[in-house]
């Protein structure tokens, strides 16, 4: 049964595909780095369901945080460096220092940060590996939700009339609920 946090270090870890994913991103060396989102969520629901086989992701998000270097090149750079490493991996990358822009919203202040205003708590996750290769697992909205199988929007989303209506159109959207039938949606 998955309750802590170290539940969840230990399930990502005896999982040697994404301990390949993982470290397939630590080679990159980038500052402030993480892989995000539905990589970590899916496999949490997945074992949560009973699931025998990995749940398809339709990407692998790995974000960073780099002042120095904003252009969506690099991030273009490190998606076909990441795929020479892993080829099947289907890589996404992007630089958090300059997503505020794109997403028209304040600067973040640091990858976790970014990460923190993702719309749905149960996503608002990220793992790397350190420089003695131990995991590590952040989760600035807690890991109640996603353990507790509930989908609920971030505080960031709860905020404001327009982030609410992301998250609900993100939930159609993804239709999460058609693949882990257990999750309980919670509507703003």
């Amino acid at each position: 049964m998955l309750r802590t946090k170290e539940d969840v270090i230990m399930l990502i870890q005896n999982d040697d595909r994404m301990m390949e994913v993982i470290k397939a991103a630590s080679k990159l060396n980038l500052p402030d780095w993480w892989i995000c989102a539905g990589f970590v969520r899916s496999k949490i629901w997945d074992t949560l369901h009973g699931f025998e086989n990995r749940t398809e992701t339709p990407d692998v998000d790995v974000i960073y945080f780099d002042n120095k270097d904003t252009k969506e090149k690099m991030e273009k750079e490190l998606e076909a460096e990441l795929r020479r490493i892993l080829p099947d991996i289907p890589w996404s990358v992007k630089n958090e220092a300059r997503m505020h822009v794109i997403n028209d919203i304040p600067p973040y202040t640091s990858a976790e940060d970014a990460i923190s205003k993702f719309p749905e708590t149960a996503t608002a996750l990220g793992v790397k590996v350190d420089k003695n290769n131990e995991l590590i697992l952040t989760a600035p909205c807690g890991l109640d939700d996603v353990l507790n199988l509930k989908l609920k929007p971030t505080p960031y989303f709860k905020d404001t009339k327009e982030r609410a209506a992301i998250y609900e159109e993100r939930i159609i959207k993804k239709n999460w609920e058609s693949i882990w039938h257990k999750i309980k949606v919670h509507h703003i």
